[in-house]
C-alpha cells in the first residue's frame, strides 16, 4: 500500500510538470506565430505603399522590344505608361511617358512630375501605332489643314500663328499652330486645345509625324512648351530615333 501510495504521489508530482512544458511550448509557437504575422504585415504595408507611392508606374529598366508592324521598339519598362504594355512582343500600338526635358521614364525623383501633384506639366505622352495617312501633320498642312483654318491667325510664342478652324473643320475647340519652315525645312504644326478643356488638359497640343517603316508617332504636349518648339520637335525626333535602333 505504502509502495503504491508512493508512486501514485510521483505520478501526480510529473504531470504538472508536464502540463508546464507543454504550455510553454504552446506559449513559445505562439509568439513565433505573432512575430511571424507581424514581419508579414510589416512587409506587406512596405509594398503596399510602395505600389500606392508608384501609382502603377514601375521604376524597372528593363528593355523591352515591341514589335509594331515592321518596327522594332527596344524601350525600358519605366517609360511604357501601362502596365499591361511592359512585356516583349506584338503589338497594334504602344504608349510612352518621358518627363522632360530629359525624355526619360518614370524615376522616385520625378514622382510628383509623374503624378501631376500640384497640376504639375511636365510629362510628353507618346503613342505609336500603324500609319493609316500617307502624310503626317507638316505634310497636310497645305492640301488639308489651310482647306478648313480662317486665314486670320494670332501671333504666338517661337514664331507660332494661331488658326482657328472653321465651324464645320469638326475639329471645334481647337486651334492650329503653326512655325512656317525655313529653307528645305518642314512647318512645325500642331493641334491645341483651347478654353477649358486645355486648362484641364495636361498635355493639351499634339502633332503626329511619320517614323520608321510606315509607322505614325503622336506626341502630346504641355502648351507651356510651344515657345520651345524647335528644341522639343528635335529632341522628340532623336530621342524616337534611338528607340527604333536601340540594342536589345
Amino acid at each position: 500500500m505504502t509502495l503504491a501510495t508512493g508512486e501514485t504521489t510521483g505520478d501526480s508530482g510529473a504531470e504538472p510538470a508536464s502540463r508546464r512544458h507543454r504550455l510553454a511550448i504552446r506559449v513559445l509557437q505562439l509568439c513565433l506565430v505573432l512575430l511571424v504575422l507581424s514581419l508579414g504585415i510589416f512587409l506587406f504595408g512596405r509594398w503596399y505603399g510602395a505600389s500606392l507611392s508608384n501609382a502603377g508606374h514601375t521604376e524597372s529598366v528593363r528593355l523591352r522590344e515591341i514589335v509594331i508592324r515592321n518596327n522594332v521598339l527596344t524601350v525600358p519598362e519605366n517609360a511604357i505608361r501601362f502596365k499591361s504594355a511592359r512585356m516583349d512582343g506584338v503589338t497594334l500600338r504602344l504608349d510612352l511617358y518621358l518627363s522632360w526635358p530629359e525624355l526619360e521614364g518614370y524615376t522616385p525623383g520625378r514622382r510628383n512630375d509623374f503624378n501631376h501633384v500640384d497640376g504639375a506639366r511636365n510629362i510628353i505622352f507618346l503613342t505609336f501605332e500603324e500609319q493609316v495617312m500617307s502624310r503626317d501633320m507638316s505634310n497636310r498642312l497645305e492640301p488639308v489643314y489651310r482647306q478648313i483654318i480662317e486665314t486670320r491667325s494670332v501671333a504666338g510664342p517661337g514664331n507660332i500663328r494661331f488658326h482657328r478652324f472653321k465651324r464645320d473643320s469638326g475639329y471645334a475647340g481647337e486651334v492650329l499652330a503653326i512655325a512656317e519652315g525655313t529653307g528645305t525645312s518642314q512647318p512645325f504644326v500642331a493641334r491645341c486645345l483651347t478654353g477649358a478643356a486645355a486648362r484641364e488638359a495636361l498635355a493639351p497640343c499634339e502633332r503626329d509625324i511619320n517614323v520608321g517603316n510606315r509607322l505614325s508617332m503622336t506626341y502630346r504636349f504641355p502648351a507651356s512648351l510651344l515657345g520651345n518648339w524647335q528644341v522639343l520637335d528635335s529632341a522628340i525626333k532623336q530621342k524616337v530615333a534611338r528607340l527604333l535602333n536601340a540594342p536589345g
